[in-house]
């Protein structure tokens, strides 16, 4: 039981820790909203994750025949998602600064918290190399080990999805951070083109694979 809280804890926070173009929008995202939305976004990312690793320890070996056929139009889809809302970030900034609102008015995006939830799963279940890792994981376990039990497999997916939890919500926390130490017009409009261009570079970055 134990190994397999380990195993999750450990899986989860691989997949979560390194910020691509996802947590890069995250903390954008919760910079010019609200931490409730930060919060309900980062849960969007790590019920993504929890998802591909239920998927990835019920489906086994299988998954991968069947991710690899549309592995390349799943990465053309979640490249243009990104793009597209890297651009709606940038010209969404260059108009609340060319029209001077502040801060605490009405220049905060409309976003509910569970549109960010809904969002945030949707794209990062775009991901093909989330369900590959995972299965990965579960394979290599699996030719070391005994074939774990139901509740072992359960522990292991609550523990991914706790530890990517845990980790996109510190991101959240540093994007709300970050959104009021940067409370002037022109380092909101800064920072917001700034992270609309590293998630576009990040974001064709996923074809390089590919290619």
């Amino acid at each position: 039981m134990s190994a397999a809280l380990v195993a999750g804890l450990l899986a989860g926070l691989g997949i979560a820790m390194p910020v691509g173009a996802v947590g890069t929008y995250l903390v954008a995202l919760s910079a010019r909203t609200s931490l409730g939305t930060g919060i309900a976004a980062a849960l969007g990312v790590a019920t993504a994750d929890g998802l591909y690793a239920l998927t990835a320890v019920v489906g086994g070996s299988s998954l991968t025949r069947v991710i690899e056929p549309v592995a390349l139009p799943l990465r053309w889809a979640s490249t243009m998602v990104l793009v597209v809302l890297a651009l709606w970030s940038a010209t969404t900034a260059i108009g609340q600064y060319r029209r001077r609102h502040s801060v605490s008015g009405s220049d905060r995006t409309p976003l509910s918290p569970a549109r960010a939830y809904l969002g945030l799963t949707g794209m990062t279940l775009l991901n093909p190399a989330t369900v590959v890792y995972f299965t990965a994981l579960v394979l290599g376990s699996r030719a070391t080990d005994a074939a774990p039990d139901r509740l072992e497999q359960a522990v292991f997916v609550l523990a991914a999805f706790a530890a990517s939890a845990g980790w996109q919500v510190l991101l959240a926390g540093g994007g709300v951070l970050l959104g009021r130490v940067l409370t002037g017009v022109r380092g909101r409009l800064v920072t917001a083109l700034a992270s609309s261009l590293l998630i576009t570079a990040l974001a064709v970055h996923l074809l390089v694979p590919a290619s």
